[in-house]
């Protein structure tokens, strides 16, 4: 029994997330199904990140166990000739048998395209979040030290989520711009659903009633502060759309990978 490891680039628009659905379509059963014909035997596959539904990925991880004994490379060319063109497998490597996608996983980074302009386009319309209001990169970029760390992000999390355990550890989380795009990118040990979404839709909240008040800084701080420490989405922000949201990269040990 083999241990394969994929990295995969996907386009989420047209699934509705990636963990498989009834009567849904997802990247993983898109995946699974064509493993299948590949390998001729039913195959699971387990994901790093659950991404949500119009979400993407840049390098979202998989591993699924097999007796298939055909050389590493036919698994990347044959599951890309087989494959939607909107999912595109970067890699297949093999790995230790205790490697899991998920659980292996030390840190997961997303990325928050916004394109910052008067009009909007036509090419990224599926991969940016169209957003005209002022947006003061210096001053929401130091509000995001107040994330850092481990800390209870109840307030950020999707209701209805199965998840018990609110605490999650940010190790990064910072703004830049390249006109006509503002990026912002956040890596953590694990993320609750729909947490980065909530995040950014906050921040921009905050951000934009500081520039309209005295004192901005301060008051920014305060009221994201006051945000963490109710541990009530009710009192976040709105979350913004997921076409704008990607899965970049999943780190783990070394030792997971190569034993």
């Amino acid at each position: 029994m083999r241990n394969i490891k994929l990295v995969l680039e996907y386009d989420g628009t047209n699934y509705n997330g990636w963990q498989t659905q009834p009567n849904q379509p997802t990247v993983q059963a898109t995946v699974e199904n064509a493993l299948a014909k590949l390998t001729k035997t039913p195959i699971q596959i387990i994901g790093a990140g659950r991404t949500d539904s119009g979400v993407h990925a840049e390098g979202q991880v998989a591993n699924f166990h097999t007796t298939a004994q055909m050389p590493l490379v036919a698994f990347q060319k044959g599951l890309n000739a087989t494959l939607p063109r909107d999912i595109v497998i970067c890699s297949a490597t093999e790995v230790p048998d205790e490697f899991h996608a998920r659980f292996s996983a030390t840190s997961r980074r997303y990325r928050y395209t916004i394109l910052h302009r008067e009009y909007p386009s036509a090419l990224s319309r599926q991969t940016c979040y169209f957003y005209q209001e002022a947006i003061d990169v210096d001053s929401i970029n130091d509000l995001c030290q107040i994330l850092i760390g481990k800390q209870d992000f109840s307030a950020f999390q999707k209701t209805g989520s199965d998840r018990l355990n609110p605490i999650c550890e940010v190790y990064e989380a910072y703004w830049w711009q390249d006109n006509p795009y503002i990026y912002f990118e956040i890596e953590a040990d694990a993320f609750l659903r729909g947490m980065v979404r909530a995040i950014v839709g906050t921040l921009l909240t905050v951000n934009r009633k500081s520039l309209c008040t005295s004192g901005a800084k301060r008051d920014a701080e305060t009221e994201l502060r006051r945000i963490l420490d109710a541990r009530d989405r009710a009192i976040a922000g709105m979350s913004v759309p997921a076409h704008g949201l990607s899965l970049i990269s999943i780190k783990y040990n070394a030792a997971e990978i190569k034993g």
